[in-house]
């Protein structure tokens, strides 16, 4: 199963970026394989707006079924939602402890958003 997780860094020792549609990257882990993979996400770091709707739709074109971050914002989250990919949020730490702490199942699925649009 692959997983997404918003990442300050390309690197399996960056932080989990606490902002999905404007994360700096987007590390897309098999959590079966461990194979990790970092996605650029610099063309919503300064979009006036839509940045959360594009960086779902570009989680959803990786094959990720959950998505690991810190905040989500209602579009985010409904786009989220229609494209069946479960969301995580309030995560902190690393991305390999997120990719750990996923695997021993310490993490509940979000039900709603957590932050206001244009966060």
């Amino acid at each position: 199963m692959k997983i997404a997780i918003t990442a300050d860094g390309n690197g399996p020792q960056a932080k989990i970026d606490p902002r999905l549609g404007r994360a700096k990257f987007f590390a897309i882990c098999d959590v079966d394989s461990g194979a990790i993979t970092f996605v650029d996400n610099e063309q919503n770091l300064n979009a006036p707006s839509g940045a959360g709707v594009q960086a779902a739709a570009n989680i959803a074109k990786s094959g990720a079924k959950v998505i690991i971050t810190g905040n989500c914002g209602p579009k985010a989250f409904r786009t989220l939602e229609g494209a069946g990919i479960k969301l995580i949020i309030g995560a902190e730490g690393d991305i390999k402890e997120a990719i750990e702490r996923f695997k021993r199942n310490e993490y509940e699925y979000a039900k709603s958003s957590n932050v206001e649009g244009h966060w």
